[in-house]
């Protein structure tokens, strides 16, 4: 459970990256809140990455 929680951070970031490369690859880049909604994912992964591990060491 702690090595998920670890890593919550990067599956944010990796789920946001995705959304975006599968965005542009079906040519969906006009919607404003599928791009928006992967922005925040990234955002929000970076922060709690970098708050969750300088709260948890091993």
């Amino acid at each position: 459970m702690k090595g998920l929680l670890k890593n919550l951070g990067l599956i944010l970031v990796v789920i946001g990256a995705v959304i975006l490369v599968a965005c542009s690859f079906t040519g969906n880049v006009n919607n404003n809140a599928i791009l928006g909604t992967s922005a925040v994912l990234v955002v929000v992964g970076l922060i709690s990455y970098i708050a969750i591990n300088k709260r948890i060491a091993d």
